[in-house]
């Protein structure tokens, strides 16, 4: 799911049950309305009620072929209930159908390959977001994840070092660039990082706290 529709469900203020309401009976009225479809998916998805979402979602796409994001969307619920295969046809398909607006797409196929175990796939696919759309803090959080796997220490820290850049008050990228200096021999940095993501509210592995300890003992 986009960034953008993601923080209109987050604020989204009225009942649910109205606004629902209200939304079914203009999808009623207008049949083929790409946009009020799509829109009565996202609330759908906001209320739980995933099989109506994902209903709303498929008859904005039969309406326009060329609407990419309710493909994102609707492969979003598709990951979120474990089908792999499905989220990634939807997402590549939203991509061929509108390239330039496919930042989140290529993001969310990251974390498909990601969770296949494909890493370099997963690396291409966040690299993609990020030339698309450079301010996705989460996509540079989680490629940073992907390249610490992978050991390539050095990209992994000027990943993390963006992330935090973009959001200084969150507590994963805060981690995730204690763990990157880390491993890449700064321990002073690495730990107050640390105690930067602990204490935004971040539960700091044991393990690594207590590795960071001893290099600095």
């Amino acid at each position: 799911m986009s960034e953008e529709n993601i923080e209109n469900l987050e604020n989204l203020k009225e009942d649910l049950p109205t606004v629902i309401a209200e939304m079914e009976k203009k999808c009623k009225q207008a049949p083929d309305n790409v946009v009020a479809f799509h829109h009565l998916g996202l609330v759908y998805m906001k209320a739980g009620r995933t099989d109506d979402a994902i209903k709303c979602l498929e008859r904005s796409i039969e309406i326009d072929e060329q609407a990419n994001q309710p493909m994102i969307n609707l492969g979003a619920i598709y990951f979120g209930m474990g089908d792999l295969d499905k989220a990634q046809e939807l997402n590549e398909r939203a991509i061929s159908v509108q390239p330039d607006l496919s930042a989140q797409a290529y993001a969310n196929l990251g974390l498909i390959w990601q969770q296949r175990n494909d890493m370099d796939k997963s690396i291409a696919s966040y690299e993609k977001a990020i030339q698309y759309e450079p301010n996705l803090a989460t996509v540079w959080m989680n490629l940073t994840s992907v390249l610490t796997m992978k050991g390539e220490d050095e990209r992994a820290l000027k990943s993390a070092q963006k992330a935090t850049e973009l959001e200084p008050d969150s507590p994963l990228a805060q981690n995730n660039l204690a763990v990157a200096l880390f491993f890449s021999g700064d321990f002073e940095s690495s730990k107050n990082h640390m105690e930067k993501a602990q204490e935004l509210g971040y539960s700091v592995d044991p393990k690594f706290s207590a590795a960071l300890d001893e290099k600095l003992s």
